[in-house]
């Protein structure tokens, strides 16, 4: 017999950059490894220098970084990271971002406007990601702007096992805040038996984060009402809407998003707000300047470790969804 053969064992490694290392921990705590040794630093100038302290040759490669401010600066380490990894012969690389950034420029609303969550694929992809993996992404299109598999993992389930206990479905209504979450607000309501309301709202494209609020569509009155988004970000939309559903005589508004990104100035504006409690995961950091009595904050860390297994072992990463995919 020609060649050479080996007895061809996978060898998993996690990898974490810098921008959330408490949920690399944890993730790497449910799976079991330890995050492999990495020298990560800036020069003087804000440039960033990598080095793996350990061979990676023929291992199959994890790496999460969550997109968190300063974002351009995660993002790029995550970058280098992969190309380092290639560069020294990492058979497969997986990039982790529980936060994909740049997710909402997924589209061009107007003319002279770039796509930039196509340009994130298209970058991480020619530094050499064989795979992306993500959590609840702004739309589902942005799968197909990477050219490779991509796992898209819903924080669903975790957000509905919190809230099941908390809510009596028959005077429940799942809330969309606005017609481009009415899908998932029906996965929402199929799980909870209840029914679905959606506001219609207009954005004004001038200004950024800036909405009104139209009207709500749907039974409201006199029920508790679960406002589900993907992401707070200054938190005006998710405020306006309890507002709304509040004036349209809702008795109880809680909310349920999967990124708390909380750029100012959302904390103030759910601190006083009327919504009875926030539920998030942890996809991104959270301070415990930006925590308040209202808020609660579910773990991703197990369903992460959870893909990442049936990713090395070549299994099912739908199956972690009972169908949906």
């Amino acid at each position: 017999m020609s060649g050479i053969q080996t007895m061809g064992q996978k060898n998993l490694m996690f990898f974490s950059g810098r921008a959330y290392p408490e949920l690399a921990e944890e993730v790497a705590k449910n799976l079991g490894v330890e995050i492999t040794p990495t020298a990560l630093r800036d020069f003087a100038n804000g440039e960033i220098y990598v080095r793996y302290l350990e061979s990676v040759r023929g291992c199959d490669a994890f790496i999460i970084q969550s997109h968190t401010a300063p974002i351009n600066k995660w993002i790029m380490e995550q970058l280098i990271m992969v190309d380092a990894l290639k560069r020294a012969s990492a058979k497969r690389v997986t990039v982790i971002m529980p936060f994909f950034g740049y997710a909402r420029q997924d589209k061009k609303g107007r003319g002279r406007e770039p796509i930039t969550a196509r340009l994130m694929a298209d970058l991480f992809k020619q530094a050499g990601a064989d795979r992306l993996m993500s959590i609840d992404l702004h739309t589902s299109q942005i799968q197909g702007f990477f050219d490779g598999p991509v796992d898209h993992l819903f924080a669903m389930p975790i957000l509905i096992d919190y809230l099941r206990d908390k809510v009596d479905p028959a005077t429940t209504t799942i809330v969309s805040p606005d017609t481009g979450r009415v899908r998932l607000a029906e996965r929402w309501s199929d799980s909870l038996r209840t029914p679905v309301a959606f506001i219609h709202k207009r954005r004004d494209l001038d200004v950024a984060n800036q909405v009104k609020v139209n009207e709500v569509v749907g039974k409201v009155r006199g029920r508790t009402c679960v406002l589900i988004d993907d992401m707070i970000d200054t938190g005006g939309s998710i405020c306006k809407a309890a507002d709304a559903l509040y004036d349209h005589g809702a008795t109880n508004v809680v909310v349920a998003a999967t990124h708390a990104v909380f750029s100012e100035p959302a904390v103030d504006r759910l601190k006083n707000s009327r919504i009875s409690e926030v539920v998030v995961t942890n996809t991104l950091p959270i301070p415990e300047a930006a925590r308040f009595d209202k808020l609660t904050v579910l773990s991703i860390a197990p369903l992460i470790a959870r893909a990442i297994t049936e990713v090395f072992t070549d299994g099912s990463v739908t199956s972690l969804f009972e169908g949906d995919s």
